[in-house]
């Protein structure tokens, strides 16, 4: 059984989606021209927007079925904007977790993540004088230390190096495949995705004329 399963998927008549199946424990890539729906999938797949019209199933259940916060924490979303707190390292790995009304997980568990994630920094390095890059790995960092069934990134490398968006997938890849986690990425990048998808979905078309419709097609390879 497939671990999602779009059918007739339509956003608010913009954007009409392909059929699509994503399977669990790979990692499935998805790509395509800007405009063609991308990280609007990503948002319908853990239900923070809903569909106009046809049907989303999460291992074989509808996603309207699901409670909505559970949903989220199970498949977890780190968009492509990042949300630190003016704060240590540290400081924002406990007020995640204080969120989610968890325990905070020790130090070397947070350094663990930060090095998966390449970040080599002390803890108490205070994250607004981090660069765009060192950010973005930390909050990556952050989410993947959750450890989620699904772990969803939305251009998790745009603003890295070609060195550090290889080692971050590198890892991440790995990771996920050592702990059952299913990864699924956004990328412009189809190096990084050639390199590290199991499993590529390539969407076709883009919205025109003012972003009206978008004529879906996907393409795995």
């Amino acid at each position: 059984m497939p671990l999602f399963t779009l059918k007739n998927v339509n956003f608010n008549n913009i954007i009409k989606f392909p059929d699509i199946e994503i399977p669990e424990n790979i990692s499935t890539f998805i790509c395509g021209e800007s405009g063609c729906g991308k990280s609007t999938l990503l948002k319908l797949l853990n239900g923070v927007i809903s569909s106009t019209d046809g049907e989303i199933n999460y291992l074989g259940k509808n996603i309207e079925d699901f409670e909505p916060i559970s949903l989220r924490r199970d498949v977890l979303l780190v968009g492509q904007t990042t949300y630190l707190f003016d704060k240590t390292i540290k400081d924002n790995f406990d007020e995640y977790y204080a969120y989610r009304g968890q325990s905070p997980i020790s130090e070397k568990a947070m350094e663990s993540f930060l090095d998966i994630c390449s970040v080599n920094l002390p803890l108490g390095s205070l994250c607004n004088t981090l660069s765009g890059g060192e950010q973005q790995r930390v909050f990556i960092a952050i989410n993947l230390s959750f450890q989620p069934r699904v772990l969803m990134m939305d251009e998790p490398t745009s603003a890295l190096d070609d060195k550090n968006a290889a080692a971050l997938m590198k890892n991440i890849k790995s990771f996920c495949k050592d702990n059952g986690i299913t990864l699924i990425v956004v990328s412009h990048d189809k190096a990084i995705a050639d390199k590290y998808a199991d499993n590529i979905i390539s969407l076709q078309g883009r919205a025109e004329g003012g972003g009206e419709v978008l004529a879906g097609g996907a393409k795995y390879e």
